[in-house]
């Protein structure tokens, strides 16, 4: 039987449907149709909504239940991870390559997954967010090589991960521990990861029903955006720095 959905209207400041309509199967499944425009895309998040289709499909929107999250202030890397790190000479930056991230993240192949959800229309989007001053990324460095990253989405205190990418093992890795590291310095306490899976969970992202985080999503996305956060000398530091970070 085909899914209904409700079509979002012209106007990107209108209201999305409730998130506790949204489907069980596919799960979060809320809503279609619209557009990318930033004031579309700052809605949604405000709201615990983001977009995810592949080329070829509408726009689709989505708030799953659980939602995966990370404590910025507790991640922690493995020990055996942190003493590679103790010799390494990475380095993480924060929004100097931001496309490259974007680009980087819809180009790197995945385990069971043919083609990519990062189209053009949403590099595009993604970008304009970015020079807006509300997506923002951390990138990882082995020299001028750019070896990880991750981007998302940056409102009030809250932050809406979206993609990450390894060019060398271990290079996502890293790039998470760096924009938690970021985020927790800032008193930004919660990053969302969106969809669970083992990969996320294996790094200690946790699940949240999502009545809980759509309050959290409310309350930190209303408070005012730290100032500094992404400040290019705040955002450089090596990746040494995170091998004694909080320990296991």
């Amino acid at each position: 039987m085909p899914i209904r959905l409700p079509l979002l209207p012209a106007d990107p400041d209108a209201p999305f449907p409730p998130a506790d309509s949204a489907h069980r199967v596919p799960n979060g499944l809320l809503a279609m149709g619209g557009d990318l425009s930033p004031a579309r895309l700052l809605n949604a998040y405000r709201h615990g909504i983001f977009p995810w289709f592949s080329e070829g499909e509408p726009i689709l929107w989505w708030c799953p239940d659980p939602r995966m999250v990370f404590d910025t202030g507790s991640f922690r890397l493995a020990s055996r991870f942190r003493r590679t790190l103790r010799g390494s000479t990475w380095e993480l930056r924060a929004d100097t390559v931001f496309d490259r991230v974007v680009l980087a993240c819809a180009l790197t192949p995945r385990p069971g997954q043919d083609g990519t959800w990062i189209t053009q229309d949403m590099m595009d989007a993604y970008g304009e967010l970015h020079r807006l001053g509300h997506a923002h990324s951390v990138e990882v460095f082995d020299g001028r090589r750019l070896v990880g990253g991750i981007y998302g989405v940056g409102i009030g205190r809250m932050f809406f991960g979206e993609s990450m990418f390894s060019a060398v093992s271990g290079g996502s890795k890293v790039a998470l521990a760096g924009l938690c590291r970021l985020l927790a310095r800032a008193g930004c306490p919660l990053l969302d990861a969106q969809v669970e899976n083992p990969h996320l969970a294996s790094l200690g992202g946790r699940r949240l029903p999502r009545p809980a985080f759509l309050a959290e999503v409310s309350r930190l996305a209303a408070e005012p955006r730290p100032a500094g956060l992404w400040a290019p000398g705040n955002a450089v530091f090596p990746a040494s720095a995170l091998a004694d970070a909080a320990r296991d």
